[in-house]
């Protein structure tokens, strides 16, 4: 018999939209009530957030399938509403102990200037909230919608360096072995038609972000095995990431027969419209036949959740709505006076900065074959110098102190340090390890090659891992220590005379421990 598979229609339901309200199930007219007051307090007191986030999803192409997400929200819970009618919803205080956790991540955030934080923690107080008033059964019912609330984070930007390197690595491969002479230098490839830089827009992580967005989607729509939603999944994640590749070698190819001004713009075409979408297509003729929910199967099933001996020992944690909603409201109150307190601490830093001398090193001018100025919004001193040795090799030092760590005024925020976004500077790939040190390469006209090691400073840290820092970061606002944040960054560009690692090694050596060296400039005279 012919089955109707994957359950991506709606149903008919208990009651009419116009009638909503009268039709409602009674036992779910004061829970919903509450909840909208409350999600409705929440969004206005974290705004800021909210507003981040909103701007992220209109402004900025990799976010834009995210404004689809609120509907398919609403559809889900539209699906799931014959079924959530059977269910009693009841106060539950271990959501309002969700709820603690989701304003602790945000008030961490808040310290350490970590939006995507801040921005995960308010979509999880809205979770945590409903499942505070909703109870552990209404709250099973709603799993996957709740779930994929997440999505409405503007999540991945951190994925980028890493997709950049992988296509380049599947773009030099297929241009090798279609027999086209071709070099790769980190993101650069070099061929006879011209240089190709795989940037970030090429990367193809927006169209990995939507994918995985949508295979989450369909993976709950459409099956019920939980060994075929694992793998439809990871054919949704490497798919596209070898289909971008495919791409980007496509460019490559295109370039050799009509030039690389139209092969580029083709690419964008193709890329924008067409490209991805027979990829989604693909994906989904493959999957198709292997969809194994009936359109007329249930989401979930009521009988079953009211029968689960599990989800009815977790209901006996009830509390009143008025009780959890007092303190769901204590918690914001205190986490927000907590970071209020925290982020009014600065530390003390000296009037002045100074470059200190370096045995074997002069101060020499500024002067580099391409102008780089790293950026340090927010910082209240920055320091921009050369030096040389006797040999003539030059080291380029930036230095950058801030009082404290947050909104505006982060040193390893986005856009922020060796490489900011509007400069003639692109990411070429890894610099050589260095222990307390991110180590890069950049370039600029492709041409000019630079290596930077970035450094942070913050108490006894030494660091060049960014996450280290926002974890020093959150630990000092939790416990309201005032410590200020340095920023050191070493550099030199690339040429055929010397090679910029073993420069700035020798620069490293001769200046001493860099936490000597980065004290003796903030310590106040």
């Amino acid at each position: 018999m012919h089955r109707n598979r994957c359950a991506m229609l709606p149903k008919a339901l208990p009651f009419s939209v116009p009638n909503l309200a009268i039709n409602l199930p009674q036992a779910w007219r004061s829970p919903l009530a509450w909840l909208a007051g409350i999600w409705a307090v929440l969004i206005a007191l974290f705004f800021a957030d909210w507003r981040d986030m909103a701007w992220q999803w209109w402004d900025s192409s990799t976010y834009n399938h995210i404004l689809v997400v609120p509907p398919i929200l609403a559809w889900m819970v539209w699906q799931r509403s014959p079924q959530l009618a059977d269910i009693n919803p009841k106060g539950w205080w271990p959501g309002a102990v969700l709820f603690g956790g989701s304003m602790l991540l945000w008030v961490l955030g808040a310290f350490s200037g970590l939006g995507i934080a801040q921005q995960t923690a308010v979509v999880a107080m809205l979770v945590a909230s409903a499942l505070a008033l909703l109870g552990p059964k209404a709250g099973a019912a709603l799993t996957f919608p709740l779930f994929y609330m997440f999505f409405l984070v503007p999540f991945g930007d951190e994925l980028v360096p890493l997709l950049q390197m992988i296509t380049a690595a599947l773009t030099i491969g297929l241009v090798q072995l279609s027999g086209i002479p071709a070099v790769v230098d980190g993101v650069f490839i070099d061929t006879p038609a011209g240089l190709f830089e795989v940037a970030e827009a090429c990367s193809g992580v927006k169209f990995l972000i939507a994918m995985i967005a949508f295979g989450a989607l369909v993976s709950n729509a459409c099956f019920v095995s939980w060994r075929r939603r694992i793998i439809f999944m990871l054919f949704c994640i490497i798919v596209p990431v070898l289909a971008n590749g495919v791409r980007a070698f496509a460019t490559v190819l295109a370039a050799q027969y009509f030039g690389a001004k139209v092969a580029t713009g083709f690419d964008h075409i193709v890329y924008g419209w067409f490209f991805f979408a027979i990829v989604i297509a693909i994906i989904m003729a493959c999957a198709w036949r292997f969809f194994d929910r009936d359109i007329d199967d249930p989401f979930v099933s009521a009988e079953t959740i009211n029968a689960s001996p599990l989800l009815s020992r977790l209901e006996r944690a009830g509390l009143g709505t008025v009780a959890i909603a007092a303190l769901l409201g204590a918690v914001v109150l205190g986490g927000t006076a907590w970071a209020k307190a925290a982020d009014a601490l600065e530390a003390s830093l000296p009037k002045q900065m100074f470059l200190p001398e370096v045995k074997g090193w002069k101060r020499v001018d500024y002067a580099p074959n391409v102008w780089w100025e790293p950026r340090a919004t927010g910082a209240a001193h920055r320091l921009l110098g050369s030096y040389a040795d006797t040999a003539g090799r030059k080291v380029d030092v930036f230095v950058a102190a801030y009082a404290a760590q947050g909104h505006g005024r982060e040193a390893g925020g986005f856009g922020e340090g060796a490489l900011p976004v509007d400069g003639a500077w692109s990411w070429l790939s890894p610099g050589p390890k260095q222990a307390d040190a991110k180590s890069d390469r950049l370039l600029a006209h492709g041409h000019t090659a630079r290596l930077v090691q970035t450094t942070y400073r913050s108490g006894a840290l030494l660091t060049g891992s960014n996450a280290h820092l926002k974890l020093a970061n959150m630990q000092d606002r939790l416990l309201l220590r005032e410590r200020a944040t340095v920023l050191l960054i070493l550099s030199a560009e690339e040429g055929p005379k010397a090679d910029a690692a073993q420069v700035v090694a020798d620069f490293r050596t001769a200046a001493g421990p860099l936490d000597v060296w980065i004290d003796r400039m903030t310590t106040i005279r």
